[in-house]
Protein backbone atom coordinates (compact mmCIF):
# COMPACT_ATOMS: atom_id res chain seq x y z
CA UNK A 1 0.00 0.00 0.00
CA UNK A 2 1.43 3.37 -1.04
CA UNK A 3 1.74 5.90 1.77
CA UNK A 4 2.18 9.61 1.14
CA UNK A 5 4.08 11.90 3.50
CA UNK A 6 4.09 15.67 3.07
CA UNK A 7 6.69 18.09 4.37
CA UNK A 8 7.70 21.71 3.95
CA UNK A 9 4.82 23.57 5.54
CA UNK A 10 5.28 26.37 8.03
CA UNK A 11 4.55 29.95 9.04
CA UNK A 12 5.63 32.64 6.61
CA UNK A 13 4.84 36.26 5.80
CA UNK A 14 2.81 37.46 2.85
CA UNK A 15 4.97 37.55 -0.27
CA UNK A 16 7.25 34.74 0.90
CA UNK A 17 7.75 31.35 -0.77
CA UNK A 18 7.51 27.74 0.38
CA UNK A 19 8.08 24.42 -1.33
CA UNK A 20 5.99 21.46 -0.24
CA UNK A 21 7.19 17.92 -0.87
CA UNK A 22 5.23 14.69 -0.96
CA UNK A 23 7.17 11.44 -0.87
CA UNK A 24 5.72 7.99 -1.40
CA UNK A 25 6.70 4.89 0.50
CA UNK A 26 5.58 1.31 0.01
CA UNK A 27 5.19 1.71 -3.72
CA UNK A 28 5.64 3.93 -6.74
CA UNK A 29 3.78 7.04 -7.84
CA UNK A 30 4.23 6.24 -11.53
CA UNK A 31 0.76 4.73 -11.89
CA UNK A 32 -1.03 7.77 -10.42
CA UNK A 33 -1.85 11.28 -11.35
CA UNK A 34 -0.80 13.42 -8.40
CA UNK A 35 -2.54 16.43 -6.92
CA UNK A 36 -2.49 18.94 -4.11
CA UNK A 37 -5.62 20.00 -2.27
CA UNK A 38 -6.04 22.38 0.63
CA UNK A 39 -8.54 22.54 3.42
CA UNK A 40 -9.51 25.06 6.05
CA UNK A 41 -9.58 23.66 9.57
CA UNK A 42 -12.95 22.28 10.58
CA UNK A 43 -14.14 21.42 7.10
CA UNK A 44 -14.70 17.96 5.65
CA UNK A 45 -11.98 16.72 3.28
CA UNK A 46 -14.63 15.88 0.67
CA UNK A 47 -14.92 19.64 0.28
CA UNK A 48 -11.19 20.29 0.07
CA UNK A 49 -10.18 22.92 -2.47
CA UNK A 50 -8.30 21.76 -5.55
CA UNK A 51 -4.90 23.44 -5.93
CA UNK A 52 -2.95 21.65 -8.66
CA UNK A 53 -2.58 18.35 -10.50
CA UNK A 54 0.18 16.74 -12.52
CA UNK A 55 -0.63 13.80 -14.76
CA UNK A 56 1.41 10.64 -15.25
CA UNK A 57 2.72 12.23 -18.43
CA UNK A 58 3.65 15.53 -16.78
CA UNK A 59 0.77 17.70 -17.92
CA UNK A 60 -0.39 20.17 -15.26
CA UNK A 61 -3.57 21.89 -14.14
CA UNK A 62 -3.56 24.74 -11.63
CA UNK A 63 -6.53 26.36 -9.93
CA UNK A 64 -7.22 29.91 -11.04
CA UNK A 65 -6.57 31.14 -7.50
CA UNK A 66 -2.93 29.97 -7.63
CA UNK A 67 -2.15 30.19 -11.33
CA UNK A 68 1.07 32.12 -11.92
CA UNK A 69 2.11 31.76 -8.26
CA UNK A 70 2.19 28.01 -7.59
CA UNK A 71 3.78 25.25 -9.67
CA UNK A 72 3.39 21.49 -9.31
CA UNK A 73 6.11 19.11 -10.44
CA UNK A 74 7.06 15.48 -9.97
CA UNK A 75 10.19 13.35 -9.85
CA UNK A 76 9.13 9.77 -10.53
CA UNK A 77 12.63 8.42 -9.89
CA UNK A 78 12.42 9.85 -6.36
CA UNK A 79 8.69 9.07 -5.96
CA UNK A 80 8.22 12.70 -4.96
CA UNK A 81 5.80 15.45 -5.93
CA UNK A 82 6.45 19.12 -5.23
CA UNK A 83 4.38 22.25 -4.91
CA UNK A 84 6.40 25.44 -5.28
CA UNK A 85 4.42 28.30 -3.77
CA UNK A 86 5.51 31.87 -4.46
CA UNK A 87 3.97 35.24 -3.58
CA UNK A 88 2.01 33.66 -0.76
CA UNK A 89 -1.09 35.44 0.50
CA UNK A 90 -2.94 35.17 3.84
CA UNK A 91 -5.82 33.48 2.01
CA UNK A 92 -3.44 30.63 1.09
CA UNK A 93 -3.45 29.61 4.77
CA UNK A 94 -4.72 26.01 5.01
CA UNK A 95 -3.73 22.41 5.55
CA UNK A 96 -2.25 21.18 2.28
CA UNK A 97 -2.77 17.56 1.29
CA UNK A 98 -0.96 15.48 -1.29
CA UNK A 99 -3.21 13.07 -3.16
CA UNK A 100 -2.90 10.23 -5.63
CA UNK A 101 -5.72 9.78 -8.09
CA UNK A 102 -6.31 7.18 -10.80
CA UNK A 103 -8.19 9.76 -12.92
CA UNK A 104 -7.36 13.26 -14.10
CA UNK A 105 -9.83 14.93 -11.79
CA UNK A 106 -9.93 18.05 -9.68
CA UNK A 107 -12.56 16.66 -7.33
CA UNK A 108 -11.44 15.35 -3.92
CA UNK A 109 -13.91 12.45 -3.96
CA UNK A 110 -11.87 10.85 -6.78
CA UNK A 111 -8.72 10.67 -4.66
CA UNK A 112 -7.43 7.15 -4.00
CA UNK A 113 -4.70 7.94 -1.47
CA UNK A 114 -4.32 10.98 0.82
CA UNK A 115 -1.30 12.18 2.71
CA UNK A 116 -1.59 13.31 6.31
CA UNK A 117 -1.40 17.02 5.47
CA UNK A 118 0.99 19.85 6.27
CA UNK A 119 -0.02 23.25 7.67
CA UNK A 120 0.78 26.40 5.74
CA UNK A 121 0.13 29.68 7.55
CA UNK A 122 0.67 33.06 5.91
CA UNK A 123 0.63 36.19 8.05
CA UNK A 124 -0.01 39.73 6.81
Amino acid sequence: QVRLVESGGGLVQAGDSLRLSCTASGGTLNMYHMAWFRQDSGTDRDFAEFVALISQGGGTIHADSVKGRFAISRDNAESTVYLQMNSLKPEDTAVYYCAATPEISTHPTNVAIWGQGTQVSVSR
